[in-house]
C-alpha cells in the first residue's frame, strides 16, 4: 500500500465536470497502489462478495452485464469502508461450447479465443471502475485450475458418486454433444436453441440423487429469492406415496408385476387403464404381435419429444394400446395397458395408473380413447361427481369396497396399510431429480481422468499424475459420431494402466463446464495453492460466500451443482459448512430501448465503452443503480442516463465552490444537519438491503436540498462542511471516480476509498412522523408511524410486508397499490 506517499498533483480546477480527465488517472493510481487487494485479517470481520463465474464471450460486455457487476462493486466498496476485509474477485468460466464453437467459426484456437476475450472483459471491467482483486484472477481452462477439477472428479469416484453407464441422453445435433436434463429447455439446447433428440451412449454421471433430501431440506435456511428455492424444490421433486403392484396376465407372456408409484392411493379403486412410459423396459416384453407396429412407431415418435413438451397440460394426450392387460389386486378388475408420452421413465417406476375421474390428464386421455371413468371420491353429501371434468378435491370414498365412507385422507392411509400387509406394495418416496450427466463429446473441456484397461477395467488416474493435459489439436470440429475429437488422437488415447502397467486407453469425453464452476468460489480464497484445490486456513476465513449475485437462469444447474459438490466436500471433511452461498440475489435484465433483449443480430447492443466515452463511468454506474429496483427488468433509456450526468454536473460545483457564509438562524443549520444525518441513515439502510435505486434517489435529494440552501443565502460553514464531506463519502461506493476527485480537491488525504463509513446520529436523523394508514380495497387493515419524508416505494413496501395486511392479500391478484403522501396506502386486490 502507498497511503503515505505524496499525493499526485491534480490539474487546475476545471470549470465543468470532465470525467475523461479524471477516470483513467484514478484507475491507474488505484491499481498501482493495490488499493483493493484482499487480505485475511483475523482482527476484522470478513465479507466475501462474488459475481456468478462469467464466460467471456467474444462480443464483450453490454450495459446489461454491468447491471450485475456495478452493484456488487458498490457493496464491496461500502463494506471496505465499514471496516470489513473484503474478498471481491473475478475469473473466467473459460471451458465449454462457446469458445469451441467460436474457434470452429473463426479458425482461432479456443485457448487464443479465451485469451482475447478475457483481455477485453478485463479492460471493460476496469473501465467501469470495478474494484476487483485482480491478483486472484483464475481461468478454468488453465491446467493449474482444471488439475483440481479432475481431482474433484476422482474424489466423487472414490466416494461412489461417479459412475459410467450406457444411457439414452439428450443430444444436440448442432453442438454434437449430449446434454444434462437441466440443459434442455422447452425441447431446445439451452445454449444454441437447437431442437434436441435422444441417443444411446456410454456416459459418466454424478450421483446427485444421493443428496436429494439434503439439497431439499437445506434450502430452508438460505437467504435466497423464494422463486429460486421453489425452482430447486420443483426440480428435485420429492413426492411421498405408495408403490403398488398390478399383476400382469399370463397371456402377456410375463408373470412379473407392473409397479406404479402414486401419491393418491385413495383412488386405486378408480383405475380403469394403465399407462407405461414408451421407454419403460416392460413395453417391449408385453406388447402383443398385433400391436407391435403401432407401438414401435409411437416409441420412435416419442424419442423426438422433450419431457417438458410431454408434460405440458395444454398438449393433446396421445397413446397406443399395447394389447396387454394387468389386474388390480384390490378389486380384481382387468385393466388395459397403454403407452403414452405423458408418462416418464425418469419419474417413479415409469408407469402411471389411469384414474380419469380424479386426474384431469387421465380424464382427457380416457375421453379420447373411450375408456371408462369410475368415480371413487365424492363431495360431502353426494354419491357421485359430475363427469365433465376430473374431481380433484377432498371428499368421501365411494365404490371402494371396505374403504367406503372414509375421508379420502383416511382412506389413503388405510389402503397403504392394506397393500403393505398383503405384500402388494409399500410406502416410498420418489424424486424428479436425476443423476447429473457430466460427459461431453467435445474437445474444449477438462479431460475425465479415467483409463480403460483390458485387464483391470475402469481405472482412475492417480492424483499425482494430474492434470491429464488437454492436448493442442488442429481440428476442433465434433465428429458427430458420439465420440470426442480426442478419440482420433492416438498420442492422447494410448497410455499405460496405472494399476498393472499394461497398455490402456484414456477416456476421451471431457467434463461439462458446470464441473468447473461447481468449486471456483473456493479457489478464489487461495488461487496459487499447489498442495490442494484451496488452502484450508484461507477457506475457513472467507467461506461461505456472503453475497452471491447473478442471473436466475442457473437455478437448477450451477446453483444446484455447486450445492451438491459442497455437501460432498463437507462429508469428505474438506469444508466445515453445508451451503456455499449464504445470500443470493438475482439482478434484473436490461433490455434495449426498443424493449427487446440486446443481441448482436438485432443490432441493439449498447456497450459500456460507448456510454463511458460520452458520459463517463460514474454516469453509467449511477444509472445502472438508479434505473429500477435491482431485481426488476428494465429498458435502457438514454434520457435516464442523461439525468444522472446532469446530476453529477450539479454536484461538481456544489462541492468545490465555497458558499457564502454569514449570520444565519440556528434552525437553518439544524435543518442542514438533519438532512445530512437522515440521508446518511437512509443510504446505509438501502445499501444493506440492496435498494440501490432509492439510495441514489436519497443522494439526489440531499444534493437538491444543498443547492436550494446555497441559493437562499449564507449557510453555516460547519454544517455545510459536514454535509459536503459526508455527501462525498456516501458517493464513494457508487461513484468512485468523482468521489475520489472531489475528496482530493477539497483537501482530504488519499484515498476516499480508505476512509471509514460515517456514522449518523439518532437525534439529528430523527424525522417528524405521521400515522400511515394501510387499507385493502378501501378497508383499514393496519397503521404505522412513518417519517414525513417517506417515499412511495418505501411506503408501499412497508404496507405489503405487514402480516395484518398479508392476511387479506395472500392468494389474491394484486391490481394496484395507491400511495397518498403523508396519509395512506391503499392496496387493491381481487
Amino acid at each position: 500500500m502507498t497511503q503515505t506517499q505524496p499525493q499526485e498533483p491534480t490539474e487546475a480546477r476545471p470549470d465543468r465536470y470532465d470525467p475523461a480527465a479524471i477516470e483513467s488517472r484514478w484507475q491507474e493510481r488505484w491499481e498501482r497502489d493495490e488499493l483493493f487487494k484482499s487480505h485475511e485479517d483475523a482482527t476484522r470481520p470478513k465479507f466475501y462478495c462474488l459475481d456468478f463465474f462469467p464466460y467471456p464471450s467474444g462480443d464483450g460486455l453490454s450495459v446489461g452485464h454491468a447491471r450485475n457487476y456495478v452493484p456488487t462493486d458498490v457493496i464491496s466498496r461500502y463494506q471496505r469502508m465499514r471496516g470489513f476485509s473484503v474478498l471481491h474477485p473475478m475469473g473466467w468460466d473459460a471451458f465449454g461450447l462457446p469458445a469451441e464453437n467460436r474457434a470452429i467459426e473463426t479458425g482461432i484456437p479456443p485457448a487464443e479465443t479465451v485469451r482475447l476475450n478475457t483481455d477485453n472483459y478485463r479492460r471493460q471491467l476496469r473501465l467501469i471502475g470495478t474494484s476487483y482483486d485482480w491478483s486472484r484472477e483464475i481461468n478454468s481452462s488453465a491446467p493449474a485450475y482444471y488439475r483440481w477439477t479432475q481431482w474433484f472428479f476422482l474424489l466423487l469416484y472414490e466416494r461412489g458418486l461417479a459412475y459410467r453407464k450406457t444411457s439414452s441422453s439428450w443430444w444436440c445435433p448442432t453442438d454434437a454433444t449430449v446434454l444434462a436434463n437441466e440443459e434442455v429447455e422447452n425441447g431446445l439446447c439451452w445454449r444454441c436453441q437447437t431442437p434436441v433428440e435422444k441417443r444411446d451412449l456410454p456416459q459418466w454421471f454424478f450421483k446427485i440423487t444421493d443428496y436429494a433430501d439434503r439439497l431439499l431440506d437445506d434450502l430452508e435456511g438460505l437467504d435466497w429469492p423464494e422463486r429460486i428455492k421453489t425452482m430447486q424444490r420443483n426440480w428435485i421433486g420429492r413426492s411421498e406415496g405408495v408403490e403398488i403392484g398390478f399383476g400382469l396376465e399370463a397371456a402377456a407372456g410375463d408373470t412379473t408385476e407392473i409397479r406404479v408409484f402414486t401419491t393418491r392411493p385413495d383412488t386405486v379403486y378408480g383405475v380403469t387403464f394403465m399407462v407405461l412410459a414408451p421407454e419403460q423396459p416392460l413395453v417391449d416384453r408385453i406388447t402383443t404381435p398385433e400391436q407391435r407396429a403401432a407401438v414401435d412407431a409411437y416409441v420412435e415418435q416419442t424419442r423426438r419429444t422433450t419431457e417438458i413438451e410431454r408434460l405440458s397440460t395444454e398438449r393433446e394426450k396421445t397413446g397406443v394400446f399395447t394389447g396387454a392387460y394387468c389386474v388390480n389386486h384390490l378389486n380384481g378388475e382387468r385393466v388395459p395397458i397403454f403407452i403414452a408420452d405423458y408418462a416418464l421413465a425418469t419419474y417413479g417406476t415409469g408407469a402411471v395408473m389411469g384414474v380419469p375421474a380424479h386426474d384431469q390428464r387421465d380424464f382427457e386421455f380416457a375421453a379420447k380413447y373411450g375408456l371408462a371413468v369410475k368415480a371413487v371420491i365424492a363431495p360431502a353429501g353426494d354419491d357421485g361427481v359430475p363427469l365433465t371434468a376430473a374431481y380433484v378435491e377432498a371428499g368421501r370414498m365411494v365404490a371402494s369396497g371396505p374403504f367406503d365412507n372414509l375421508t379420502n385422507e383416511d382412506g389413503a392411509r388405510a389402503i397403504a396399510d392394506a397393500v403393505e400387509k398383503q405384500g402388494w406394495g409399500k410406502r416410498t418416496v420418489s424424486y424428479r431429480l436425476r443423476d447429473w450427466l457430466i460427459s461431453r463429446q467435445r474437445y474444449w473441456g477438462a479431460p475425465i481422468p479415467i483409463v480403460y484397461c483390458p485387464k483391470d477395467g475402469v481405472v482412475p488416474v492417480p492424483q499425482e499424475q494430474l492434470p491429464v493435459l488437454l492436448p493442442e489439436v488442429e481440428r476442433y470440429e465434433p465428429s458427430g459420431t458420439g465420440k470426442s475429437p480426442l478419440a482420433s488422437l492416438p498420442e492422447f488415447v494410448d497410455t499405460t494402466c496405472p494399476a498393472c502397467g499394461g497398455p490402456a486407453e484414456r477416456e476421451t469425453d471431457t467434463m461439462g463446464g458446470f464441473a468447473c464452476s461447481s468449486w471456483y468460489f473456493l479457489r478464489f480464497t487461495s488461487p496459487e495453492s499447489e498442495a490442494g484445490p484451496f488452502d484450508p486456513e484461507a477457506m475457513r476465513y472467507w467461506l461461505p460466500v456472503d453475497l452471491y449475485v447473478g442471473g436466475a437462469e442457473h437455478a437448477v444447474m450451477h446453483l444446484l451443482y455447486a450445492r451438491f459438490w459442497t455437501k460432498v466436500m463437507l462429508d469428505a471433511g474438506l469444508v466445515p459448512f453445508k451451503e456455499p452461498f449464504a445470500k443470493l440475489m438475482n439482478q434484473g435484465v436490461v433490455h434495449a430501448p426498443d424493449g427487446l433483449r440486446m443481441s448482436k443480430s438485432r443490432g441493439n447492443v449498447i456497450t459500456p465503452d460507448s456510454v463511458v466515452e460520452r458520459f463517463g463511468a460514474d454516469s453509467l454506474r449511477g444509472y445502472e443503480l438508479f434505473m429500477a429496483p435491482f431485481d426488476q427488468n428494465v429498458s435502457w433509456s438514454e434520457e435516464g442516463l442523461r439525468g444522472i450526468y446532469r446530476w453529477l454536473n450539479r454536484l461538481w460545483p456544489l462541492v468545490l465552490e465555497e458558499p457564502a457564509s454569514g449570520e444565519i438562524a440556528p434552525a437553518a443549520a439544524k435543518e442542514m444537519r438533519h438532512w445530512t444525518h437522515r440521508t446518511l441513515r437512509k443510504v446505509g439502510e438501502d445499501l444493506d438491503r440492496l435498494h440501490f435505486n432509492t439510495m441514489i434517489s436519497a443522494l439526489m435529494e440531499l444534493t437538491n436540498f444543498l443547492g436550494r440552501a446555497r441559493e437562499a443565502g449564507p449557510v453555516d460553514a460547519d454544517a455545510w462542511r459536514e454535509a459536503t464531506e459526508t455527501l462525498v463519502l456516501m458517493l464513494a461506493p457508487s461513484l468512485p471516480y468523482i468521489a475520489e476527485e472531489l475528496w482530493t480537491r477539497t483537501g482530504h488525504p488519499y484515498s476516499v476509498h480508505q476512509q471509514s463509513w460515517p456514522h449518523w446520529q439518532e437525534d439529528l436523523a430523527a424525522s417528524e412522523t405521521f400515522t400511515l394508514v394501510v387499507q385493502v380495497n378501501g378497508k383499514l387493515r393496519d397503521r404505522f408511524e412513518a417519517p414525513v419524508e417517506i417515499g412511495e416505494e418505501d411506503a408501499k413496501a412497508l404496507a405489503l410486508a405487514s402480516p395484518r395486511v398479508q392476511a387479506f392479500t395472500d392468494g389474491q391478484e394484486l391490481v394496484r397499490v395507491l400511495f397518498v403522501p403523508r396519509r395512506l396506502v391503499n392496496i387493491v386486490v381481487r
